[in-house]
């Protein structure tokens, strides 16, 4: 299935006083190009992220944002922790025993005391398997947006396409009329300035020029690229490097199809297709 590289994506977790904020934005590139902006709290999901990513994604300029909010209205619980200040009033009343006139600790001096408080905040260990979901989510939205955008991209193409192989249907029963015709006038041409040759020297280069102006063979590569182009569209698995490749294949035989025409609704043909397939290619470096 034909997918773009453009396509965004933004989920969010709530874990009780905290809450995760994940988005995901893709443009076009030439390779799988990933940058993060994760809080330094964060910073060790990287990895994770990045695996899943990679795994699921072949192109693309992804940028990965990860937040950790506080949340509104539910305040972090905070609880005392007995056993330390039961530690430290034995300790106190050792020193105050040996030293009477120290000053009692007072009450702030106990809660800044490292590790009385104990929050009920997760530790970076506890928010990973949320991370994890949440990226895996992120991901599949960001999939499905480029998916969408990659239909849409394929049936302009298709567009232009069934436009070009209307263009060869014209084009391919004139040659022959065309050829003829211009056969006939360049060995008019050729008799009346070239009266010393002999008749069968002069049916001899005009059937070389002929071939020469002949653009039956590019109409029919045209015919067979067109039908890689839809095959393309439908088959499974990264398409942009191919339609990029048939891109050039299509503009190198619409010039030489310009090149060698010997008509000017032929070369308008040309010309036309040359903007079809022009349009095609800003489609497909889009495409993943």
């Amino acid at each position: 299935m034909i997918q773009s590289m453009t396509g965004f994506a933004v989920q969010t977790r709530d874990l009780g006083g905290l809450s995760l904020h994940l988005e995901l934005r893709s443009v076009n590139s030439r390779y799988l190009d990933l940058g993060f902006r994760i809080v330094d709290d964060l910073r060790q999901a990287e990895p994770a992220i990045r695996e899943r990513i990679s795994a699921k994604l072949g192109r693309g300029k992804v940028e990965c944002r990860l937040n950790l909010q506080t949340g509104q209205g539910a305040p972090r619980s905070l609880a005392l922790n007995a056993a330390l200040a039961d530690q430290i009033a034995q300790a106190q009343a050792g020193v105050r025993a040996r030293f009477p006139e120290a000053a009692p600790l007072s009450v702030n001096e106990l809660l800044r005391w490292p590790g009385m408080l104990a929050d009920d905040s997760l530790g970076f260990d506890e928010m990973l398997p949320h991370i994890v979901t949440l990226a895996e989510a992120a991901l599949a939205e960001l999939i499905a947006t480029r998916r969408r955008e990659g239909e849409k991209l394929a049936d302009a193409i298709r567009e232009r396409v069934a436009r070009m192989r209307e263009l060869v249907a014209v084009a391919v029963p004139r040659m022959p009329a065309i050829v003829s015709a211009y056969q006939e006038r360049l060995s008019a041409k050729l008799r009346d300035v070239m009266a010393s040759l002999d008749e069968d020297r002069i049916r001899q280069e005009v059937a070389l020029y002929a071939q020469r102006i002949d653009v039956a063979e590019e109409l029919t590569r045209l015919s067979t690229h067109l039908d890689e182009v839809e095959r393309i569209l439908l088959a499974p698995g990264a398409a942009g490097k191919r339609l990029d490749f048939l891109m050039q294949e299509l503009n190198r035989e619409a010039n030489t199809l310009a090149s060698k025409s010997p008509a000017a609704d032929i070369t308008a043909i040309a010309m036309e297709m040359k903007v079809l397939i022009e349009q095609m290619r800003e489609q497909v470096q889009n495409i993943e």
